[in-house]
């Protein structure tokens, strides 16, 4: 078994990163943008739906939580079959032609986080003491008022939600592969591409994106890693009058 595949790979990786590979910047810009927009739409969706189950007591409501905590583990290739059915120029939203797009892409993401948003999001506001609700409420605030209090507050767990949301969005494969078929120029983003180029037998273009996807990844969990620790420091010292 030799090593020499693995190191030249890995030399040419650095080579295309460092020069500023037109392909590569065009494929991880595309990835950027296609999680993003996924990001902003599920967050439209889900940050409603997780504060009212956070801070609902309607009937149904565990079923509710537990329904949305199940679909978090969805299959990916199932779920992209069944919007492929809807997408398709035969389904209920072909007119929108939203197959083989970007746009397209962004929404089968968007469909697959949303449960994600919607679990962290309502299990941070139930973390989050029910005196501060009734402390928010007997000072006059509204509903919403108080509801956007609670977000506030728990703005540390809804953070997560949303950075864990566009990590899984940014490594998604499988929707991204049947939704947008990895059409180069048009489609391709970093996953699709490096599992096109692993099967060429290009492991430079592939490491390379690969290193970026991981960079990509692991940044937003540090950055959010720190922001959160550096408030929970920042509370501590407020507390105990350092």
């Amino acid at each position: 078994m030799s090593w020499q595949p693995i190191v030249d790979g890995v030399a040419q990786a650095w080579h295309l990163i460092a020069t500023g590979d037109q392909q590569v910047v065009e494929i991880t810009v595309r990835s950027l943008q296609t999680s993003s927009m996924a990001t902003v739409m599920a967050a439209l969706v889900a940050l409603p739906l997780g504060i009212v189950i956070g801070m609902g007591s309607f009937r149904g409501r565990e079923f509710v939580k537990v329904l949305f905590n199940a679909l978090v583990g969805v299959p990916t290739v199932s779920l992209g079959l069944f919007l492929w059915a809807m997408f398709s120029r035969d389904g209920p939203l072909g007119v929108l032609d939203l197959l083989y797009t970007v746009p397209g892409i962004a929404v089968g993401e968007a469909v697959l986080i949303i449960p994600i948003i919607v679990s962290f999001t309502a299990s941070a506001i139930e973390a989050k003491d029910e005196k501060l609700r009734d402390l928010v409420r007997t000072l006059g605030a509204s509903d919403f008022e108080t509801a956007m209090a609670v977000l506030r507050e728990a703005w540390g767990g809804v953070s997560l939600a949303l950075v864990s949301s566009f990590n899984r969005a940014f490594a998604e494969l499988g929707i991204a592969m049947m939704l947008g078929a990895n059409i180069r120029g048009l489609t391709r983003v970093l996953t699709t591409a490096i599992s096109l180029e692993t099967a060429k037998g290009e492991l430079g273009l592939s490491f390379a994106l690969s290193f970026i996807l991981l960079a990509v990844v692991l940044s937003l969990n540090f950055v959010v890693g720190y922001v959160g620790r550096s408030r929970w420091f920042g509370d501590l010292q407020a507390r105990s009058g350092w």
